[in-house]
């Protein structure tokens, strides 16, 4: 997309020829300070400005959830609803500010990767543009608007009611969150912070991955220290610390890091689909150590709503050992196989 932006009048911009008005902020976020090889606990509230609330990196949902991912980039983002003038829909705008020319160049990686994909499953780019701001400038995305929020905010809901959802509800959101991640693989990428509050709901309950701000190439060889080291601390700054695999707290010298790290983090989501809650939230909240908690097999809570497949498809992808998880692809064909057979105009939906 082109890079033609104007603030046209009193709360109307165009982009791309084309002009949008401003509805109001989306949500209200946190800020999650980093720190070099682990995730620091120390939040802080920043004050919005006269438009938009700092938010988590693309956090186009409603997000209530525990997002404890840093902010993508080294400054903050913002993310306001949209109107557009010509068509009449709702979009999410997205809106980074970058303080340094590496801060532009993530900016523009990310939209990047959104236009290497035309998926159902995977959030599409609308539109990108860079503008200037004295001597800063700001990077914006504009994203389809979701009014039905993020899974998180399914499961929080339902929570709040005392209910959970069905594992008929499950395995077809996990269809839908299989599928978009099998194209981000087929690309030679890895999504590297899947978590609820990233996966997005469509208005007939079908899951669409968003933030794409932390994929990198799905295989990395590691030949030394140092460069293991990096890994780990990009690691720490990147990825959802309670969502994030083992072989990403404590990297090893000499060894492969490949997409089967998003297996790990879709057993995380499955569990919170199944739970109410990641495997690890709680473990983060009460201070104790996710890196070793993580080190050892999880343990899955016995429950009448579960039926043993939907057990051992859980265990599989939280296998400690990345050679020993499943790929995508092969769950994918696990998931199709448990799919109910079609019937007429049968369809399970959230």
């Amino acid at each position: 997309m082109g890079h033609a932006l104007c603030v046209c009048s009193r709360g109307t911009v165009l982009i791309d020829n084309k002009r949008y008005l401003f509805i109001q902020k989306l949500g209200e976020g946190l800020l999650l300070k980093p720190r070099l090889g682990r995730v620091s606990a120390d939040w802080e509230r920043h004050p919005p400005p006269h438009q938009g609330v700092p938010l988590g990196p693309s956090s186009v949902g409603d997000d209530r959830g525990p997002s404890l991912t840093p902010l993508a980039h080294s400054g903050f983002s913002y993310v306001d609803l949209v109107e557009g003038l010509h068509d009449g829909h709702f979009y999410a705008l997205k809106r980074i500010l970058c303080h340094e020319q590496q801060d532009r160049e993530e900016a523009q990686r990310e939209a990047d990767m959104h236009r290497l994909f035309h998926h159902p499953n995977i959030l599409r780019l609308v539109a990108y543009c860079l503008r200037e701001r004295g001597t800063k400038h700001e990077a914006w995305l504009l994203l389809p608007f979701f009014k039905r929020g993020t899974l998180w905010n399914e499961i929080e809901r339902l929570k709040d009611k005392g209910n959970f959802l069905t594992e008929d509800q499950i395995l077809q959101l996990l269809l839908g969150i299989c599928r978009g991640l099998e194209a981000i693989h087929a690309r030679g990428y890895a999504h590297r912070d899947l978590k609820p509050t990233n996966i997005l709901l469509g208005d007939e309950g079908q899951p669409v991955l968003m933030d794409l701000g932390s994929m990198n190439q799905a295989c990395i060889h590691v030949e030394g220290s140092r460069q293991a080291l990096a890994l780990q601390d990009w690691a720490a700054q990147r990825c959802t610390i309670s969502y994030r695999a083992p072989e990403l707290f404590s990297v090893q010298s000499h060894c492969v890091i490949d997409e089967r790290t998003d297996v790990w983090s879709l057993g995380c989501v499955l569990y919170a689909m199944m739970f109410g809650e990641g495997p690890y939230d709680m473990v983060f909240q009460k201070g104790d150590s996710v890196a070793l908690a993580v080190q050892n097999q999880l343990s899955i809570p016995q429950s009448p709503r579960h039926s043993s497949t939907l057990r051992q498809l859980l265990a599989s992808m939280m296998t400690v050992d990345p050679q020993e998880r499943p790929p995508i692809s092969l769950l994918l064909s696990q998931l199709e196989a448990l799919q109910p057979p079609a019937s007429g105009q049968h369809t399970t939906q959230i």
